[in-house]
């Protein structure tokens, strides 16, 4: 089962599950995202969850943490069915960034939605399911870090229909990233919920740094996700 916990210093979370559990995620969200042919104007942010996914299958590959948890097995059980297995099962884990992981989440509605509109309406749609129960595990870690009123305003925009990640500039997430890195962990505790709301609302900010993206996008006729921005994240993150 995944789970994610708020890592010690608040700075993102750690999405932890066995081999079994991350696989299925990533090729549940692989599906539902699409190829890069499809739902051309949310690609920015299909490339930012992506980029996720790609940490998860270096996490089930055992390139970022290892856990032990416990499965169950009782010394009686063993004994009764004569066999000799360890008490724990591996599972692996892996920390993202508080802001990354809320847009992901996020953006996960969009194209559970979109996948409704154009290919499988079924309410029994099982990658849908698992990408729900993950968005539900990212909510009830948020939930530990929030405040009830809070909590209720961010799953009210989480709620909503309207799409919040199209033509989304995602640069923008890279300056969240980097602002709430350099917060102390009493500072994240108290913005936290400023931050979630700040990637659903269309800000000055965002809209200043989008109206510069589209800009050099016209002049380098590159499209808009493929802009890079002068950003650089910290050699080691202290989580």
């Amino acid at each position: 089962m995944i789970t994610i916990q708020s890592t010690e210093q608040l700075t993102g979370g750690c999405i932890s599950g066995d081999f079994w559990d991350l696989d299925e995620l990533v090729n549940a969200i692989y599906k539902i995202t699409g190829d890069e042919n499809k739902y051309y104007d949310y690609q920015g942010a299909r490339l930012r969850i992506l980029h996720v996914c790609y940490k998860l299958r270096q996490a089930a590959k055992g390139e970022h943490r290892l856990e032990f948890v416990s499965n169950g097995l009782t010394k009686n059980v063993l004994t009764q069915h004569e066999y000799i297995f360890p008490s724990k099962n591996a599972y692996f884990a892996t920390e993202i960034i508080w802001p990354e992981l809320l847009f992901t989440a996020i953006a996960l509605n969009d194209f559970i939605r979109l996948h409704k509109e154009h290919v499988d309406d079924s309410d029994w749609n099982i990658e849908v399911a698992i990408i729900r129960k993950f968005q539900a595990v990212v909510a009830d870690c948020l939930k530990q870090e929030m405040d009830d009123e809070q909590y209720l305003v961010f799953l009210r925009m989480l709620h909503t229909k309207i799409p919040l990640t199209f033509r989304y500039a995602t640069q923008y997430i890279d300056v969240l990233n980097l602002e709430y890195l350099y917060l102390d962990k009493e500072e994240r505790q108290i913005q936290l919920a400023a931050f979630a709301l700040r990637i659903m609302l269309e800000n000055e900010d965002y809209m200043a740094l989008k109206s510069q993206l589209m800009e050099a996008a016209i002049m380098t006729k590159k499209a808009l996700h493929d802009i890079e921005i002068n950003i650089r994240y910290p050699e080691e993150i202290w989580w």
